[in-house]
């Protein structure tokens, strides 16, 4: 059996079973006349920041804040801090939800997930957007309520418990405000908190024009439309969060330019079987067969692929099997198979 070490790759050739140790071991296996090369790129492990401290410090702060906002608003007999208050319930159990994720995917592989739990981070961004919409939702009902049956609050109260509220979620949200572009699980984190800071903005407005106009229906008007706002906002993360679920190529991946560099790597005739796919809200793999009917390129073919594909598409994890015969492997691939 040779071996050789590249970058951080541990490439090998004998007939054998595929095997990753717990390094993540990169091979290339020939057997029954089919070449296997594994890459995950050098320096493949990629877990996502710690971001504990921000949960720890958010659901603390928002809890104590609920318990202060539903004291209050039931004092001031304003049904926008009540509702808030809900609101705010759902995003400590999001966040909670969240963190739980972030723990898991960090749970090393085993024999039946040998992924690990990564795939738990897009779960709970799915839970997150699901449940900030029905929270959202409960909140424009209790606003359409308010709207047919106005009532007349305690605006001085209001305004300072609201204006708490947006320090203490605008400061939450900037916990996660680093890492809401690169992972979708800390996205939906980010959202939560950044509603709940717009949504006492919006009873702080509401409750000084209504302190001097005597527009109490305005409470009900500021509160719809901070929904739409919520909503349009949150839509973006159910949608995504759905397809990484479903296994659909991740949005920041050209499943077309992909399969354009594959085919035009030396020695390559046709693609098949080509998958990509999520394995988590921050990492990606893909799997498929180039048909080289000139043999195996070498160990070098496989390395500069698994590389170009971390660093240009950002694909962490890749398996290339090489084959000699389109009719091996193209004739005989599964439906879907893009």
């Amino acid at each position: 059996m040779q071996q050789l070490n590249l970058s951080g790759f541990s490439l090998y050739e004998n007939r054998m079973t595929h095997s990753h140790d717990t390094a993540h071991d990169h091979t290339d296996h020939r057997h029954e006349g089919h070449d296997h090369g594994h890459g995950h790129g050098a320096g493949h492990v990629h877990a996502p920041a710690n971001f504990g401290p921000a949960f720890a410090i958010g659901i603390t702060l928002n809890t104590i804040f609920i318990v202060v906002e539903a004291v209050y608003g039931y004092a001031s007999n304003s049904t926008a801090l009540i509702a808030d208050a809900g609101h705010n319930l759902s995003d400590v159990l999001g966040l909670i939800v969240a963190w739980i994720a972030v723990i898991l995917s960090k749970r090393p592989p085993s024999v039946r997930y040998t992924y690990g739990l990564r795939g738990s981070s897009i779960l709970a961004a799915l839970f997150n957007a699901v449940f900030l919409l029905i929270a959202v939702g409960a909140i424009g009902w209790q606003a359409v309520l308010r709207l047919f049956n106005p009532e007349p609050v305690a605006e001085m109260t209001v305004m300072i418990v609201a204006a708490i509220g947006i320090a203490i979620n605008g400061f939450t949200a900037l916990l996660f405000a680093s890492g809401r572009k690169s992972d979708l699980n800390i996205r939906g984190a980010y959202l939560h908190m950044a509603a709940d800071a717009a949504v006492s903005a919006g009873v702080v407005i509401a409750a000084l024009i209504i302190m001097f106009t005597g527009w109490v229906w305005l409470d009900a008007v500021v509160s719809l439309l901070i929904v739409g706002v919520i909503v349009w906002g949150t839509w973006g993360l159910l949608r995504d969060s759905t397809a990484m679920s479903l296994g659909a190529v991740p949005s920041g991946i050209d499943p077309v330019a992909v399969r354009q560099y594959l085919e035009q790597r030396p020695g390559v005739t046709e693609v098949c079987d080509l998958h990509i796919w999520p394995m988590s809200t921050t990492e990606s793999a893909l799997t498929c067969h180039l048909v080289m009917p000139s043999g195996h390129p070498g160990d070098a073919f496989l390395v500069q692929a698994t590389l170009h594909l971390k660093e240009t598409f950002g694909i962490q994890h890749t398996t290339i099997q090489i084959v000699t015969s389109a009719v091996t492997a193209c004739t005989l691939a599964p439906e879907g198979a893009i």
